[in-house]
């Protein structure tokens, strides 16, 4: 299951961030298949970890029943990544030239005799097709079925205080598919629930800021309450608007205008047109255009109340909304997933590369390394490939608990945005000034410590950590080629002598205490659904915040698309296109006052006062050059204006 990454409305996160890939999966490039008999190749991977002898409880039932997707190779697994490689590599000589969706399903799709062949195998071992697309043939069946197709048995494992079904060993297929199945997902039942058809609920409890606010940054001092670090600080902004994030990242005349972004996320607010349009009024951008806002939706939802459908209204607003504060002529495509299990966020990514609905995907959910199997992790990795080779970016909020040792207790980063395959993005801190003039940035990460009864100090300063830019070093996938020079060796080499994928790549604001103001039709306690405004943060605002600007540089790029965008933009580290982000970039300890309605929405509870430091990111540090908070930095107008075309006569 997939959580949203959610609105940290409160400056504390409200949910994780999702799975990925290891070793010669680093790049894509599937493991040959070890054979483990004459006739049948491994898929590896599909024995979950937590599937041990000790957590053992013994068969499965040879009668119950299961649902699995069986996921397609194509016709050059290898090929596929090599060419999506090959064409996001500025050095070679295939840089830039993309397929269309037509030609990628053409050179590398599932034959139409590998899919009868796989179909046929499935049927024969008494499992039912109940559905093919070009991604997978999905099927259902007992027990006894599925052993009996996938050469494993099947028993149930304790993990923590459940107990689950998985293979006893790692699934296989028959040689005789000659590798036209690339793995197997759903013989593991953790932590999946029955589905049912659902409808979606009304938006969730109306949350509200309360004052005193700065307008920008350090307009607004907080001269009554007790210094910070030596001195007054000022009051948390209300909320950045679009004119100021695109003043402090360089838009100057761009404005996406004939680009195509993509947002996927679970669900879909049935307010959300009229209140981009009413949000878009209200704080002076550009008005929508008939057509410029469009969904695509599932035709039925499920586990709604597992998934906390509601919640995810926040985040497509908050998506919807930021990519069009930055790019505000760039057309917009929602993609709603039917439920935030991976099986459907897969279905809704698929879709934006089978029909190439953009050339930037806005992605702002996850989960933990931890939780990721690599199963699942193959299946996402060759999405990101195929849409590699359209020439389709994705990009990935890279989490909101820092280092994940506050939230797991252990210290990993956040998937997919693991994955060599996509853009992670992390976070910062923003002062942007009066008139909209960049000051600084810091890396994310927050100490909260509140009042004290007397008014005259803080409690506990600098306090706890709350939230702050996910990042990190991943334990499963290899580093990729375009890291390599950029990323401190120290950094790589952290959990492996041979390198590790390092998380972020690049970064936005994220900070709700320097955030980003939305608005959403919210339930008010009469019951009423009314349109209000919030401060919002969380890397759920970095991801499209640089999807906007990968936009306006797609722009700048004559409207062709970047694609993959990582290997770009490592090669422009150290160009000055970038602000190095670190933090402590005024030369001392920053902080911001702040003040919460208890109950979230008026001051019938009460008011909490609270210090909030700024980079304090966990273990994680944003220091010079390339780090693991904020990645090569945060864009300039140099970063746009890279990607114009430079003739020569």
């Amino acid at each position: 299951m997939r959580s949203n990454r959610a609105a940290l409305r409160a400056g504390v996160s409200m949910a994780a961030t999702l799975p990925m890939i290891a070793g010669a999966l680093a790049l894509g490039i599937p493991a040959a298949h070890a054979a483990d008999a004459p006739t049948r190749d491994t898929l590896a991977g599909t024995k979950p970890a937590w599937a041990t002898a000790t957590a053992d409880k013994g068969s499965t039932s040879n009668s119950a029943r299961l649902n699995a997707r069986v996921y397609l190779a194509g016709r050059d697994a290898r090929g596929l990544a090599a060419y999506a490689k090959a064409v996001s590599d500025p050095s070679s000589p295939a840089y830039g030239k993309f397929l269309s969706a037509q030609q990628a399903a053409a050179r590398f799709g599932a034959t139409a005799t590998q899919v009868a062949a796989v179909k046929a195998w499935l049927t024969a071992a008494g499992l039912k097709v109940t559905g093919t697309t070009p991604h997978y043939v999905s099927v259902s069946g007992d027990v006894a079925a599925a052993e009996k197709a996938f050469g494993t048995d099947l028993h149930n494992y304790a993990k923590g205080s459940k107990t689950y079904r998985a293979p006893s060993k790692s699934a296989s297929a028959p040689a005789s598919l000659d590798g036209a199945v690339l793995t197997v997902t759903g013989l593991d039942n953790a932590p999946h629930k029955a589905r049912s058809k659902d409808q979606l609920p009304p938006p969730d409890a109306v949350f509200k800021n309360s004052g005193p606010f700065s307008s920008y940054y350090g307009s607004a001092v907080a001269s009554t309450l007790p210094d910070a670090y030596g001195t007054k600080i000022p009051y948390a902004v209300e909320g950045y608007t679009g004119k100021q994030l695109r003043s402090a990242y360089g838009a100057g005349r761009y404005t996406g205008k004939n680009v195509r972004i993509a947002i996927t996320d679970a669900y879909a607010s049935p307010t959300i047109a009229s209140d981009a349009a009413t949000y878009a009024q209200k704080h002076g951008d550009a008005a929508w255009k008939t057509g410029q806002l469009t969904q695509v939706l599932p035709k039925d939802y499920t586990n709604t109340e597992e998934c906390s459908a509601a919640g995810w209204y926040g985040e497509e607003t908050l998506d919807v909304e930021a990519v069009h504060a930055v790019a505000p002529a760039a057309n917009v495509t929602y993609v709603g997933s039917a439920s935030c299990h991976d099986d459907d966020l897969l279905d809704a990514l698929s879709k934006v590369v089978d029909n190439h609905l953009a050339d930037i995907v806005s992605n702002s959910w996850g989960d933990t390394e931890a939780s990721q199997t690599p199963d699942l992790a193959a299946a996402y990795d060759r999405v990101f490939q195929l849409g590699a080779v359209e020439g389709i970016g994705f990009y990935f909020s890279s989490g909101d608990d820092g280092d994940e040792v506050a939230n797991t207790g252990t210290k990993q980063v956040d998937s997919p945005a693991n994955s060599a395959w996509v853009t992670a993005v992390g976070g910062t801190s923003l002062a942007v000034g009066k008139g909209d003039t960049y000051q600084w940035e810091t890396g994310w990460g927050t100490e909260k410590a509140v009042l004290s009864a007397d008014g005259k100090s803080w409690t506990d300063f600098p306090g706890v950590f709350t939230s702050g830019a996910g990042g990190g070093t991943s334990k499963t996938v290899a580093e990729p080629f375009y890291q390599r020079g950029v990323v401190p060796k120290a950094l790589a080499t952290a959990n492996s002598a041979a390198g590790n994928r390092v998380v972020p790549d690049i970064a936005a604001l994220a900070d709700p205490n320097t955030g980003f103001k939305v608005g959403q039709t919210q339930t008010f306690p009469d019951g009423s659904q009314q349109y209000s405004e919030y401060r919002i943060g969380g890397t759920s605002l970095a991801a499209p915040v640089i999807a906007a600007v990968q936009a306006l540089a797609q722009e700048a790029h004559g409207c062709r698309p970047i694609g993959f965008a990582n290997p770009s933009i490592y090669a422009r580290s150290g160009r000055g296109v970038y602000h190095d982000v670190t933090d402590s970039p005024t030369g001392s300890d920053l902080a911001v006052a702040r003040v919460d309605f208890v109950n979230g929405f008026d001051a019938a509870d009460g008011l909490s006062t609270s210090v909030r430091s700024l980079g304090k990111d966990s273990s994680l540090s944003a220091v010079k050059g390339y780090d693991d908070v904020t990645g090569v930095g945060t864009p300039t107008s140099r970063y746009i204006d890279s990607f114009r075309p430079h003739r020569s006569r």
